[in-house]
């Protein structure tokens, strides 16, 4: 009976993760879309451990162990998730996928001395490499991109000949995993070595890779998470977890071709071609030092955007590392008091991740239906009488359409110069992630409201409600 309530149990946790994963590609959905999945996850971890049991008919035990693990690590989780700045999510996505990886990697190291040896079961041997390789780059790789958008690595590491380095890594894993299956390799220390090897891949691989492909590698290293639980799932025969993995690595390999195709950058560039520090400056076409740009000031900022009818906010990094959310908010609802119709403008890659900006306004409780995505509001930035720029760069740059030699050219941008007037909100005229100059800010409908995000939308309510 209790072997039919536990494959019930899964099944329903399945259920579960689907639903769930449905309801987080819309925003108004997307919170009880997390509460479903992870009612079936805590329905599986449930069931799994009260009625589970071994061919033996044992049960599982260690109970101590288990409870201990799992309330330590819910503590952790509650005070990360309490406590993380919106600036700092992508950090904590990556941090969190990296567990998941070790996770599945020590899955591997665990399991594999009952199935190693001449008479071992090579399918399940292949199971059990596949996930701890899989997994051991996923955490490798999780960590430097932990640590390159947490600012702890900032300079652009770029081994000579990184592209036959890694090549040659990958073909010799590839070689050491095949030996040991097919038992040419029989001390069981090579395993180890081919963690440690996997291990020094997942470094390898992410360490050229520029900043402004992060959002790419956190997505893909996430499919790589998915598919080494998935492989864990399969080796327990565990169909909750073969099922959560399969849809985390499938979503996880969407997202990461959609977030290429948002870039117009392939695979194989963001890998082996990275662009993008985040910090250097370097000047498109003739340089900055040869253009002029128009600087506004707060007040005919706010007559501006108080004799409109028709505004859209772009928002961006910086708006995040200002905190500036709940004040922008507060912008758009004064001019929508006097009048002004406001939306929001997202782009795919605005931020460090996807649904970056989304998130962010979400925790402000801006309405849902004023952020647009980028498809669905270019046609409207010819009939826009302002256009509000707070904090992003290279999703606004219009070289991504008109200089084939930049590194973003062909990416698909906000048309926001097609607005009558584009206020442009920045600390400074450095370049963004990408590293580039932004043609937008010397365009002549372009005038740069230089403060911080948070301080100058402050001073533009207050503006505005003298009006």
């Amino acid at each position: 009976m209790g072997e039919y309530v536990l494959h019930i149990s899964y099944l329903i946790a399945s259920v579960l993760y689907i639903m769930g994963l449905k309801m987080l590609s819309n925003p108004k959905t997307a919170r009880k879309g997390n509460l479903w999945a992870a009612f079936g996850m805590t329905l599986a971890i449930a069931a799994t451990i009260f009625l589970y049991k071994d061919e033996e008919g044992h049960k599982l035990g260690n109970y101590v162990w288990i409870f201990g693990g799992m309330i330590i690590g819910s503590i952790i989780g509650c005070l990360a998730a309490i406590k993380v700045k919106m600036t700092a999510m992508p950090q904590m996505v990556s941090m969190f996928n990296g567990m998941g990886g070790a996770c599945a990697a020590m899955i591997g190291l665990i399991e594999f001395p009952h199935y190693f040896g001449p008479h071992g079961n090579t399918l399940t041997l292949t199971t059990i490499f596949a996930g701890m390789v899989i997994g051991s780059v996923s955490f490798a790789g999780s960590m430097i991109a932990f640590a390159k958008l947490n600012g702890n690595m900032n300079k652009d590491i770029r081994l000579p000949y990184y592209n036959i380095i890694n090549t040659l890594f990958i073909i010799g894993i590839a070689v050491l995993a095949a030996l040991l299956l097919l038992h040419q390799i029989q001390n069981p220390m090579w395993v180890y070595i081919l963690a440690l090897a996997s291990l020094a891949y997942g470094v390898l691989f992410v360490i050229p890779i520029g900043g402004a492909d992060m959002p790419v590698v956190i997505s893909l290293l996430n499919s790589f998470t998915g598919m080494a639980a998935a492989f864990a799932g399969f080796l327990y025969g565990n169909m909750a977890m073969l099922t959560g993995g399969i849809l985390v690595g499938s979503a996880g390999t969407i997202l990461t071709v959609v977030m290429c195709q948002s870039m117009n950058r392939s695979l194989t560039a963001v890998i082996f071609g990275a662009f993008g520090t985040g910090g250097v400056a370097k000047a498109g076409g003739g340089g900055a030092t040869d253009k002029s740009y128009k600087e506004i000031s707060v007040s005919d900022a706010a007559v501006l955007l108080n004799y409109s009818q028709k505004v859209i906010i772009v928002p961006g990094y910086g708006l995040a590392v200002a905190q500036a959310q709940h004040v922008i908010h507060e912008l758009e609802e004064l001019l929508e008091e006097k009048g002004v119709q406001v939306k929001y403008a997202i782009h795919p890659v605005a931020g460090r991740m996807p649904g970056h900006m989304n998130v962010l306004l979400a925790e402000a409780n801006v309405d849902y239906d004023k952020l647009v995505e980028m498809e669905d509001i270019n046609p409207e930035f010819e009939t826009t009488d302002v256009v509000l720029v707070v904090g992003a760069n290279d999703v606004v740059n219009p070289a991504a359409k008109t200089d084939p030699s930049s590194p973003i050219f062909g990416m698909p941008i906000l048309d926001v110069e097609k607005a009558k007037n584009v206020i442009v909100n920045k600390r400074s005229m450095n370049v963004g992630y990408a590293g580039i100059d932004n043609e937008l800010f010397y365009h002549d409908k372009t005038s740069m409201l230089f403060d911080d995000a948070k301080s100058a939308l402050t001073k533009l309510v207050a503006e505005l409600k003298t009006l």
